[in-house]
């Protein structure tokens, strides 16, 4: 079955350039050129993607992002956001706490577009297989119901925060390092982008989110990257 994915954008000339690629590559793509109507099209069509335009008049990219990470019907469908201005890392930042998977600067090579495409949905079929029920330390961790909690209390977690710390209890014990986190968690290749700042600042939130006494669970190691320690309380 073909890939299915929303391309959502004001400009219409990009519209058709980027769906004749992507259906000329085996996509299926549907379109639109604003916000509201993307939010219609997302719940009656259920796409695989979704490609939006960061700055759009009304609903942007950021405010659909956060809308659909909101409700139970669309959480799990990747979000790539596109940006034609360059944006400071604290935007960027943003948006992912919001739940995007990736960002896209315009320019862009329709080439590099589907290859950021097809990577983000590689992880998340890689998620979807890993569909087993983790617990550690009083965590119970829901890989298909992207569930998370302590004890019996729910816990509420970003994309990020909650693929970082599937990866860090699925690999405990083990010293996981910055780039390999930033390729698996973000996607990031290490040769282009190797910022520790962005996995320092998901593991503060999460520390945050677990409470004092499993935050200590989540080791730094200086200079080598992050561990979850699930050995005896010391």
């Amino acid at each position: 079955m073909a890939t299915k994915i929303l391309v959502v954008d004001d400009d219409r000339a990009l519209l058709a350039m980027v769906k004749k690629y992507l259906a000329a590559s085996g996509m299926t793509v549907i379109m639109t050129d604003n916000g509201s109507e993307a939010l219609l099209l997302v719940r009656d069509s259920k796409p695989d993607l979704i490609l939006c335009d960061a700055e759009m008049p009304g609903l942007d990219g950021h405010a659909l992002c956060r809308r659909l990470k909101q409700e139970a019907d669309t959480r799990s469908i990747p979000v790539v956001l596109m940006s034609g201005a360059r944006m400071a890392d604290k935007d960027v930042l943003q948006g992912f706490e919001g739940g995007a998977d990736d960002y896209v600067m315009k320019p862009f090579s329709l080439p590099v577009l589907l290859a950021r495409l097809n990577a983000v949905l590689r992880r998340y079929t890689a998620a979807e297989q890993r569909d087993g029920v983790l617990h550690k330390c009083g965590i119970e961790l829901d890989a298909a119901g992207r569930t998370v909690k302590v004890g019996k209390d729910p816990v509420s977690l970003t994309r990020k925060e909650f693929d970082l710390l599937a990866v860090l209890l699925s690999k405990s014990g083990r010293v996981l390092a910055i780039p390999y986190l930033l390729e698996t968690v973000w996607g990031y290749d290490p040769a282009d982008y190797n910022d520790p700042g962005t996995v320092e600042v998901h593991v503060y939130h999460l520390r945050k989110k677990l409470g004092a006494k499993l935050a200590k669970r989540i080791i730094n190691m200086p200079g080598l990257g992050y561990k979850f320690d699930d050995g005896a309380v010391r």
